[in-house]
């Protein structure tokens, strides 16, 4: 039997990959998970982020499907490596949970010319160095230098990242990171809440410097995983269908998540 692909997020952040996947691949049914009673994750001690996302993994799992992408870089970076090496085994050894560091990390040492990154994202996973760990696995020779930007999620998601009130914590937090290292040419929105702040960020970082993404990146990888594992790919339900579920309030997630996600979007509540 076929069935969705399921894709989670903490909040609305994961809709950004959502729609960048939904997109290039079409034809796969897709299932959303936002979190959205107990977001942010980042702020939360590695011990409830995964307690969290283990709940949703299994949840997604109890409706079948065969396929988790965490698109959260914060459940990726403190919950991931755990629910792989511990606790498949234990609940199916032929479903697969994948997150977004591992893709963006393979292929980041591409995307700069000097070998001078910065990564800003979400405190929790600032401190748990996943992206320095696993940037070094594939190119010891760059030079990663973090920021936590701990108020960017919050003005995504209560819809002021196009405003003024935006202009200081964005600015703050951009010349941080630049002054750990002035020789960065390429800056990571290590955060899938990010990409929505992207002219803001454009306004105050120099306009030589590569801004890199992970919707794209995040998406063709998955493609790619499926053409190399046909397994799971015949595994994979294929009637263009998607489907948003929300542990928070409908309307409200309905009215954020559109924004996200591009088009209307219309959820339901789940308790967990």
């Amino acid at each position: 039997m076929r069935t969705p692909i399921g894709i989670f997020d903490s909040g609305y952040g994961g809709l950004t990959v959502m729609k960048e996947i939904a997109s290039l691949m079409p034809q796969y049914d897709y299932i959303y998970l936002g979190d959205n009673a107990r977001a942010p994750y980042g702020p939360l001690d590695f011990d409830t982020v995964y307690k969290y996302t283990l709940q949703c993994v299994k949840w997604f799992f109890l409706r079948g499907c065969p396929l988790v992408i965490l698109a959260c870089n914060t459940a990726s970076a403190k919950a991931l490596r755990t629910i792989q090496q511990k606790d498949l085994q234990g609940m199916d050894s032929k479903k697969r949970v994948l997150g977004v560091i591992r893709p963006t990390t393979e292929i980041i040492g591409k995307l700069t010319q000097i070998a001078h990154i910065g990564i800003m994202a979400t405190t929790g996973t600032v401190l748990s160095n996943s992206y320095v760990i696993e940037i070094n696995k594939f190119y010891p020779e760059l030079h990663v230098s973090q920021e936590a930007c701990p108020e960017w999620v919050s003005l995504v998601e209560e819809g002021l990242y196009d405003t003024a009130e935006a202009n200081e914590p964005v600015k703050k937090h951009i010349d941080n990171l630049m002054q750990k290292d002035k020789k960065i040419d390429s800056i990571l929105l290590a955060c899938t809440h990010y990409p929505l702040l992207i002219n803001k960020i454009k306004e105050f970082v120099p306009f030589d410097i590569n801004i890199i993404s992970q919707e794209k990146i995040v998406a063709e990888s998955l493609e790619e995983y499926l053409k190399n594992h046909s397994e799971m790919e015949n595994a994979c339900s294929k009637n263009g269908t998607i489907k948003f579920f929300t542990t928070g309030n409908v309307t409200n997630f309905d009215e954020h998540a559109s924004i996200f996600f591009g088009k209307n979007v219309h959820a339901s509540h789940i308790n967990l």
